[in-house]
């Protein structure tokens, strides 16, 4: 008797801890929204402890690839990271901050797609991947054609398997400042455990539009279920700035306005403790100090805010 008592309470003291185990890994390559040239928007997101990662945007690689071999989240060589880790890239609009750093390491690098709605390849094919500015490493537009990228066209809501990994994601666009477009990409694995990885993005309310209540709405079940492990969202200046200059990005007050949204689709209770990865931060100033300060202060639905590091891995 007193054995059966000992492994039923050995069950119960492991077995939260088992049933908590990641699913995700998170690398940030870059942070920050713009200025900061060695730290930009990019998030390599795989399979707890796979190395088999897709690049979402790509504004910072080489240098946050050392930066995370310098904090040991990488014990390999910056080359091999770039080469083999990196399986392909989901790159969610055009601006510099979110492509400079794959345009840089493109001679370095090996063959893999490249996943954009058809506004987003359609830049690298007239602007990037050209002889003026670089040279065409993908597979259509100006010769000569190196055939290195391959790229993949997304379409709104549609599921796509992402080569390489065992992940699919399921496209959706988004406004940053109209009628410019950037996207979001919701990812899950096999046993349907999902991140929801966000791009620049306006509030509904500011950009008037219903694109980010389109999402809530669809991601809505999976945090009900807990499925949804983390939201990668931006939140680039803080409240002072005003809403004529956001430019299509949000403040924390706009965040509050968009997890409210949110929240009548779930239910208040079923956000506490949700994951929320702030991202593409505009460091002028005190401003990473300020937007953080602000979000902490006005948690009214009791998330949990991750303030993303340079290098330094995630695991959800």
């Amino acid at each position: 008797m007193k054995r059966f008592f000992y492994i039923v309470l050995t069950i119960l003291t492991f077995f939260p801890a088992y049933a908590q185990q990641p699913t995700f890994d998170i690398v940030p390559l870059g942070v920050y929204g713009g200025t900061d040239e060695g730290n930009l928007s990019a998030y390599l997101i795989g399979q707890h402890n796979k190395n088999e990662f897709i690049c979402f945007d790509a504004g910072t690689v080489g240098t946050g690839i050392k930066k995370a071999i310098e904090l040991k989240t990488f014990t390999t060589t910056q080359s091999d990271v770039l080469k083999n880790y990196i399986k392909g890239y989901f790159i969610t609009h055009g601006h510099l901050d979110h492509n400079s750093g794959l345009i840089i390491n493109s001679p370095s690098d090996a063959k893999k797609p490249i996943y954009g709605f058809d506004f987003v390849i359609d830049i690298y094919k007239k602007h990037y991947f050209i002889n003026d500015t670089w040279i065409n490493f993908a597979n259509e537009g100006q010769t000569p054609i190196l055939n290195k990228y391959q790229y993949i066209y997304l379409k709104q809501k549609q599921t796509i398997a992402l080569q390489n990994t065992n992940l699919e994601a399921t496209a959706y666009e988004l406004d940053h400042v109209k009628p410019y477009r950037s996207s979001a990409a919701l990812i899950h694995d096999k046993n349907k455990n999902y991140i929801l990885y966000l791009s620049d993005t306006g509030a509904d309310r500011v950009e008037k539009s219903s694109q980010l209540k389109t999402l809530w709405k669809d991601v809505a079940p999976l945090i009900k279920k807990d499925k949804l492990k983390a939201i990668l969202i931006e939140v680039s200046f803080p409240n002072s700035q005003p809403e004529h200059l956001l430019f299509g990005h949000l403040t924390p007050e706009l965040l509050q306005e968009e997890l409210a949204s949110l929240a009548k689709f779930t239910g208040k209770k079923a956000l506490k403790n949700l994951n929320i990865i702030v991202t593409h931060i505009k460091p002028e100033g005190e401003n990473e100090q300020i937007i953080k300060s602000e979000l902490l202060n006005s948690n009214a639905f009791d998330v949990n805010y991750i303030f993303p590091e340079q290098g330094k891995k995630i695991s959800l």
